[in-house]
């Protein structure tokens, strides 16, 4: 058996004025080990996932961990970046030290703090993660990015700007019943499909509601060694893990195939033994409502060019037959980098266990989980399942 989730904290995503960086760190951490009913001394490992770049002035921040409890004095912190995908890089971190005999017990923590800044210097700090030479030193920023993607889908495959208004939609619609969402409102399809003063264009064609949020934010999570499980009250097994880079210049690959979010999904499902129809549900990463499209057929729900069809036939809607982003995704519940990983861990593994409250699914039994760095560069695709 894999290693194991078998605890959590997750803080309220948004604008957090009277949070700073250590106290959203200290808090989740806290949590976590609380829910797991370990004593930090019991920590073997901590990773902490966090992209600063320039958000906070604190660049060496994996002992900030520490603070949650002194019993975590003299444990090894490491910091993990992988632009967007920092969250997910630090889990499986640690489940390489679990799986190395190196390590029992881990904490792996993902945090940021993004709205201290002006809306400039959080865009330039984004941009940062592109391919500097080609992309952010011309004046492309991640909107614009994504915009071209878009822009090169709807050229292939005809306009799909209504497609991702609903999409849109319908994740906002779902962040209603997440209580650690930025925005808990549904604004409908009517709203998300209008060019107005309250939803412009941001990059064309991609409106305001197509951008997901920049947050302040954190989530936690203790994963154990199998050997320990007798002693937890639940436990999600990781069934199989994907890590997939592809290159970073865009200029060296079509963007709209997302070919590397497909190869980390192929070889999670060819680990798992199992297909997308034996998935139950799946939080994917919707930096950009295009994204989410882009993942549909990367994940094989859809044929390339098809992905409309799984949104107009409502099966990844919340009462669909695989319900995508039932948290209402990047879009809806934000995106604070190095917290997003781990948050999307956080909610599918609350599915798994029967304990996702207000959002919880009908009986769930597989959960897939897609998190992404940069234009579809770094791309990490967990399989989930509870085994106790």
């Amino acid at each position: 058996m894999a290693a194991c989730i078998v605890g959590w904290g997750h803080s309220k995503f948004g604008r957090l004025d009277h949070e700073g960086l250590e106290s959203l760190i200290v808090g989740v951490s806290r949590q976590a080990m609380a829910d797991a009913a370990i004593e930090a001394a019991e920590v073997d490992g901590i990773w902490l996932a966090n992209l600063n770049g320039g958000f906070v002035a604190e660049t060496f921040c994996s002992s900030l961990v520490l603070q949650a409890d002194d019993g975590l004095r003299w444990k090894p912190a490491t910091r993990v970046e992988n632009a967007c995908a920092s969250g997910a890089a630090a889990i499986f971190s640690a489940l390489n030290a679990i799986e190395a005999g190196q390590c029992r017990i881990a904490l792996v923590v993902g945090a940021e703090k993004m709205t201290a800044v002006s809306a400039e210097v959080a865009t330039r700090v984004l941009s940062a993660a592109s391919y500097v030479a080609e992309e952010a030193s011309q004046g492309l920023t991640f909107p614009g990015i994504f915009a071209q993607m878009a822009s090169g889908y709807f050229s292939r495959y005809g306009d799909h700007a209504a497609t991702l208004a609903k999409i849109a939609a319908k994740n906002h619609a779902n962040g209603v019943t997440n209580p650690w969402a930025h925005i808990r409102k549904d604004v409908g399809f009517d709203f998300c499909n209008t060019i107005s003063d309250k939803n412009p264009l941001i990059a064309a064609p991609l409106r305001k509601t197509d951008c997901s949020l920049v947050s302040d934010g954190a989530a936690a999570l203790v994963i154990v060694d199998a050997s320990l499980l007798s002693r937890f009250k639940r436990a999600v097994q990781f069934r199989a893990r994907s890590h997939i880079s592809d290159f970073l210049p865009m200029s060296r690959r079509d963007a709209v195939s997302f070919a590397g979010p497909q190869r980390a999904w192929r070889s999670a499902y060819q680990q798992a033994g199992c297909s997308v129809n034996d998935l139950s549900f799946a939080e994917v990463h919707d930096c950009f409502t295009i994204a989410e499209l882009l993942a549909y057929e990367a994940m094989g729900l859809a044929p390339s060019g098809e992905g409309r069809r799984v949104v107009d036939d409502g099966s990844v809607f919340a009462d669909g037959r695989l319900p995508v982003n039932r948290s209402g995704g990047l879009k809806a519940k934000g995106h604070p980098i190095g917290a997003t990983g781990v948050s999307m861990h956080v909610i599918a593994a609350m599915q798994l266990c029967g304990e996702a409250g207000a959002m919880q699914l009908a009986g769930p039994q597989l959960a897939g989980v897609f998190n992404m760095g940069g234009s579809a560069v770094a791309n990490y695709v967990s399989i989930l399942e509870a085994v106790r």
